[in-house]
């Protein structure tokens, strides 16, 4: 038996709770787990309080995130006492997640836990942390540069915000952060940011184009805030866009992608290759300061994930949020 966050019931009528689960209904993988830190993501808060379809089935455990210790493994790659770390791949929403104390997956799916961080420390990153990196590369590959002008990053006191600001200010880039809490104004300067938006003032429908303010943005909001962002790139400027906390819509033109040749890139890091997810880990060991992570990082205990759930949502809960599971 192992404890885990369990959805059960139907997407009407789901119920939540931490309870103990037999090890033989794990699902298929070629790869077993014990599980030693998690995360608590958006998509996670979604899950467990019902707000979005993210259970593709019952009974689901979230957590998409998850960092471990491998018990057993017919994977190539993979061998008892490996420590690895998985992001994504439908965890947590098609396949059993994290906030267990034992997983079964796909060896396809894990990669090596980096040497310079620790489990918790790959948490306190986790998909929002790898997400963010998956945005800033972006804008690296549009060849954006800090003489170009400010990056503007919406949601910036959440887990993919928090992040980004803090790449892109260890890159050198003046970055404006977006928030609808004006209360963390001090601690998103704290991570580099340079300027405080009011999210209010993206979040209305507003012109197909506005003035000409910000080289590039990283958006996690999508529908109003994503077209006024767009609205407001340079002429030949770039948008990574990565979420749809404001919602699935995009009320926008055409106007900024033909009349300034702006580029809007989509951020996938559930499907991203194995390659693609090395790369981003590997940056993030480079420009990560575990110091600023550290303060970014919230620790709640397993017991107390499903109300730190009701929390996020209610967007109480800043920056990263790390489980323990059987650290």
């Amino acid at each position: 038996m192992f404890k885990a966050v369990l959805i059960e019931g139907n997407r009407k009528d789901q119920q939540v709770s931490l309870k103990s689960v037999d090890e033989t209904q794990l699902p298929e993988g070629n790869v077993e787990l014990d599980i030693v830190y998690s995360t608590l993501n958006y998509k996670d808060a979604l899950a467990i309080t019902g707000k979005a379809p993210i259970a593709k089935h019952y009974p689901m455990i979230p957590g998409i995130d998850f960092a471990g210790t491998v018990t057993s493994s017919s994977h190539a790659d993979f061998k008892a006492g490996d420590q690895v770390i998985l992001n994504g791949w439908g965890v947590g929403e098609k396949h059993w997640g994290g906030l267990a104390e034992k997983a079964r997956v796909s060896g396809d799916w894990l990669v090596p836990l980096p040497s310079a961080f620790t489990p918790r420390q790959a948490m306190a990153i986790g998909t929002a942390g790898y997400t963010a990196m998956l945005c800033v590369m972006a804008l690296e590959k549009h060849d954006l540069t800090p003489k170009d002008g400010e990056i503007l990053v919406t949601g910036a006191a959440g887990g993919v915000g928090s992040v980004a600001v803090a790449l892109l200010a260890k890159l050198g880039f003046s970055v404006t952060a977006v928030t609808g809490r004006p209360e963390e104004e001090a601690f998103l300067k704290s991570l580099g940011a340079s300027k405080i938006m009011d999210r209010a003032e993206l979040s209305q429908p507003g012109k197909p184009l506005a003035a000409e303010t910000w080289a590039g943005a990283i958006d996690v909001a999508g529908s109003h805030v994503l077209a006024n962002v767009c609205a407001g790139i340079k002429y030949q400027g770039a948008v990574a866009a990565c979420g749809l906390a404001a919602g699935m819509d995009f009320p926008s033109t055409v106007a900024p992608f033909i009349l300034r040749g702006v580029t809007l890139y989509g951020i996938d890091s559930v499907m991203a290759p194995k390659n693609k997810r090395l790369d981003a880990w590997q940056r993030l060991t480079e420009l990560l300061d575990l110091s600023l992570l550290e303060s970014l990082t919230t620790e709640v205990a397993f017991d107390e994930v499903i109300n730190a759930a009701h929390q996020l949502m209610e967007g109480k809960v800043r920056g990263r949020v790390v489980v323990p599971i059987q650290a």
